[in-house]
């Protein structure tokens, strides 16, 4: 608006007064930042005239802080005509403070001001233009002038009314715009002195409120007093939306987000915590997007355009252990690729990328993984480059354990000592190559595995497992003598005094495995297994009978052969407060030959772990049934340090059937030491005399029993380790050693 224009608008008993009108221009900024403020003391107060663009700002500050990349500046908006000036329009009688400085004392400051306006923001200058009117003469005269700053530019100019009023000088017709003005106002009283400064600050307010992008202060020399009018300018009523970008962003988000605005009239700060809400379902689900850009169009219609970072490129970088220097890797990229779920063309999430990160390490050939994301040029899409250094790849080692029998004949019997060669990336496709033999008094082992984590070519993560096994194993749970003593059953008379049984195993198989919904796996495979006893007689011929003439074998051979189909599912749960388990097992016997074994073989093994307070709680189960041909050896036996404790291995029983379960209740103690109590209970259903010789009845073994007692527990690098008192129903009590959990 020209001066000319401001005149022409003014009554003509009020064109006796000086207007003094400036154009500043304010950079940008961020709401989260105090807002850049006019230094008012450069402006006369007695020229009652301020250009009040910080509101101007405020609304460009509204989108040019989200088209810059600033996420915590709010509102988002293009820049919008948003203005704000003050005039003020007198009569003859002039308040002392309304008296203009003469443009000859001004003319004098100049020079001298002009270096002061390079300091403003952008090093804009401020031109000042003074309009003085000489009644008696009936003509204007313009004159430029500055005005330097004194004590009268902070007096005081009494207002008698304030009112609020539209665009077209109409009072708001709307009272939810009139009333959030009205209640902005802090300084801007009826019957109240205010200086220009406090009117500023008001007016900052009326913007701040956020349904007016534009506030123009007027002040009117009326009868009554100094009238003051807000001429503001309101948004428009929401009445639709354009949503542009958003790929992954569910319709029904944006729906609700915008649901309770629609009819209203627009408020930048209500919209700016919808905007937010937008911007926390991209952030809690880590993808890399916002909503970049909103524009108000024409009708009530807001038009998002959100900005999702799509994965442009993945390249994998391999650094070198010592030194983190980039150096060729043994492992192919295409085989670690394979393993990210993190692909081209996604928007890029932190919370996928830190799973593909743990995902790479539990592969166990890395010994570090990180991503770095990275602008890809200016195409607004993400290059991603995953660093992995890798570990040594093979090597031999050694070690010890405990056999799966346990200690069935003294505190060395169940100790054994392995030794292995291991590759973990045959190829450098992730397979791996395990060579191991195992060697106790009673047990040994010799083992070649073969493992493809990840079939080539095939989308589900199927894996796959070669195994040759040569082994030989106790066959004491079954076969031994007589649980306790060297007691001997009058029904029966042993054919031989020796009661030492092995059973040689000879085992070639192939199982394939792959995930099948979250939490549930599945494994399939076929295997050929040749077993048999080992002890020979004084003749070197294969014993086939133990001590009290129960046969060793179901075929009446030296061995029996057997093809097995196996199927097993599996599901894993943990959490935070405890964990679940359950497998499902089933074997089935092929009789492709007449004398191989036909029989199905049914396992379930169930486990429950729970804190509560300081205790840990822990629930399991197993059971089993085999019907059709049994081997005597391959009987369920009950009883033992990894089932009812305080009975010797396989004392409760041997069957057909079996079914075992256990509660424990351990609490910290001192450092890694825990104590526990247990309760445990086996029964084979009474299935014991179905299994040829009947080895269990031949024993005197009960078919059922329960122990209970206290224990400790150690953690440690192998597991568990567990020193544990028993009682069981017969009064009997005897001390288990263990490590890891109790099946």
């Amino acid at each position: 608006m020209t001066m000319a224009e401001v005149e022409g608008s003014l009554p003509v008993s009020s064109q006796s007064v000086r207007f003094s009108w400036s154009s500043v221009k304010i950079p940008e900024w961020s709401i989260e930042r105090h807002p850049p403020r006019f230094n008012l003391a450069q402006f006369p107060l007695r020229a009652l005239a301020s250009n009040l663009e910080k509101a101007k700002n405020f609304a460009k500050g509204f989108i040019g802080s989200v088209v810059h990349g600033n996420r915590n500046a709010l509102p988002r908006r293009r820049p919008l005509l948003c203005s704000t000036s003050i005039a003020i329009a007198n009569r003859e009688n002039k308040p002392p403070s309304l008296e203009l400085e003469s443009s000859q004392n001004a003319n004098k400051d100049y020079a001298s001001t002009t270096d002061s306006l390079n300091d403003l923001p952008n090093g804009d200058s401020q031109r000042y233009t003074v309009q003085d009117t000489q009644d008696t003469a009936g003509q204007q005269q313009k004159q430029a002038c500055l005005c330097r700053h004194t004590k009268e530019d902070q007096e005081r100019v009494l207002i008698s009314e304030v009112l609020f009023q539209n665009k077209d000088g109409d009072e708001l017709e709307n009272p939810e715009l009139l009333s959030s003005a009205m209640g902005a106002l802090k300084a801007c009283k009826p019957n109240s002195a205010l200086t220009i400064q406090e009117v500023q600050e008001d007016v900052h307010r009326v913007i701040d409120c956020g349904y007016f992008y534009s506030c123009m202060p007027v002040a009117v020399d009326t009868r009554d007093g100094i009238r003051l009018i807000f001429k503001v300018e309101p948004y428009q009523e929401f009445k639709g939306l354009i949503c542009e970008g958003a790929n992954v962003l569910p319709t029904r988000i944006v729906e609700d987000a915008f649901r309770d605005e629609y009819g209203k009239v627009v408020n930048y700060q209500r919209l700016s915590k919808v905007l937010n809400s937008i911007d926390s379902w991209y952030g809690e689900r880590g993808l890399f997007a916002k909503v970049a850009d909103v524009e108000m169009l024409s009708g009530g219609v807001i038009r998002l355009l959100v900005s999702e970072a799509e994965v442009n490129n993945i390249t994998i970088r391999f650094l070198d252990r010592k030194t983190g220097e980039p150096t060729v890797g043994k492992t192919r990229p295409e085989t670690l690729l394979r393993q990210l779920t993190t692909k081209k063309g996604q928007v890029y999430s932190l919370q996928q990328g830190r799973r593909d990160v743990e995902t790479v390490l539990t592969m166990g050939i890395m010994e570090d993984v990180s991503i770095v994301p990275q602008h890809a040029g200016d195409t607004g899409k993400v290059d991603l480059t995953m660093n992995v250094v890798e570990r040594v790849t093979g090597g031999f080692s050694a070690g010890g354990g405990i056999s799966g029998s346990g200690m069935t004949g003294g505190l060395l019997s169940g100790l054994i000592g392995s030794f292995a060669y291991s590759h973990r990336n045959v190829f450098g496709h992730n397979q791996k190559l395990n060579i191991s033999l195992e060697r106790g008094q009673h047990d040994s082992s010799f083992k070649i595995n073969y493992t493809d984590p990840w079939i080539e070519g095939d989308d589900k993560r199927t894996s796959r497992l070669i195994t040759v096994q040569n082994s030989r194993s106790s066959g004491t749970l079954v076969h031994g003598m007589s649980p306790g003593s060297n007691n001997t059953p009058d029904s029966r008379t042993p054919v031989s005094s020796d009661g030492v049984v092995t059973i040689g195993r000879q085992i070639a198989s192939v199982d394939y495995s792959r995930p099948l919904r979250p939490k549930w796996s599945g494994t399939g495979g076929i295997s050929f297994q040749r077993a048999g006893p080992l002890q020979r007689d004084e003749n070197g011929q294969i014993k086939i009978a133990d001590m009290y003439g129960a046969p060793l074998t179901f075929s009446g051979k030296a061995y029996d052969d057997m093809l097995l189909a196996k199927l097993e599912t599996m599901y894993a749960d943990s959490g935070e407060h405890g964990s679940s388990m359950l497998v499902f097992n089933m074997e089935q016997g092929l009789p492709v030959l007449p004398e191989w074994l036909f029989f199905n073989r049914l396992n379930i093994r169930a486990r429950h772990e729970m804190r509560i307070g300081l205790a840990h709680c822990i629930a399991s189960f197993s059971g089993g049934k085999v019907i059709g041909d049994l081997a005597p050896h391959e009987a369920f036996a009950i009883g033992g340090t990894n089932s009812v404790r305080g009975y010797e291995e396989g004392a409760v029983g041997s069957g057909r059937s079996c079914a075992v379960s256990s509660v424990e209740i351990s609490v910290p103690m001192f450092g890694p030491v825990e104590g526990a109590i247990f309760g445990d209970y086996g029964t084979d259903f009474g299935s014991g005399q179905t299994v040829p010789g009947d080895p269990a009845g031949a024993r005197n073994k009960p078919g059922n029993g329960y122990g209970y007692g206290a224990g400790i527990r150690v953690d440690s690098p192998l597991g568990p380790l567990r020193l544990e008192y028993a009682l069981n129903n017969q009064g009997l009590r005897r001390f288990h050693f263990g490590v890891g959990y109790h099946n």
